[in-house]
């Protein structure tokens, strides 16, 4: 085998069990170091405290800190999937194609709703504290 010839990679070894649940929390620190690289998981990751801040500021009530919560992750979620989507098709897709800027800008408008999701109800919360203070 001369030094051109690509080899295959070889298929990882199945892994079941106990160490399946240690192999797939490992891949999702792999998928959170990956998504800490783009800046639009950042903006969220420093919205999270700010929308707290801003919750006590109203005197939000428990159940409102834990839907701001299952919100937030739902948009990690979805940038996250966002972000595979637009890896995949920088890989398909490294010149200008109709299906590639498709793809991205449907997975932009996922994230962009899951953000007008979590802006209605922060203004639900707030404009709640005003109408009933």
């Amino acid at each position: 085998m001369n030094s051109k010839t690509r080899t295959p990679h070889q298929i990882p070894a199945r892994v079941t069990g106990v160490a399946h649940l240690f192999a797939a929390a490992s891949y999702s620190l792999g998928g959170l170091r990956r998504l800490w690289q783009e800046t639009a998981f950042r903006h969220i990751v420093t919205a999270l405290p700010v929308c707290c801040v801003l919750l006590y500021a109203v005197g939000a009530n428990f159940t409102d800190y834990c839907v701001l919560l299952i919100l937030f992750f739902c948009l990690i979620a979805v940038e996250a999937l966002n972000t595979a989507i637009e890896c995949i098709v920088d890989h398909l897709a490294p010149q200008w194609e109709v299906f590639a800027r498709d793809a991205k800008d449907l997975g932009s408008l996922a994230t962009m709703c899951l953000l007008f999701a979590n802006g209605v109800f922060l203004g639900a919360v707030v404009l709640r504290s005003y109408v009933l203070a």
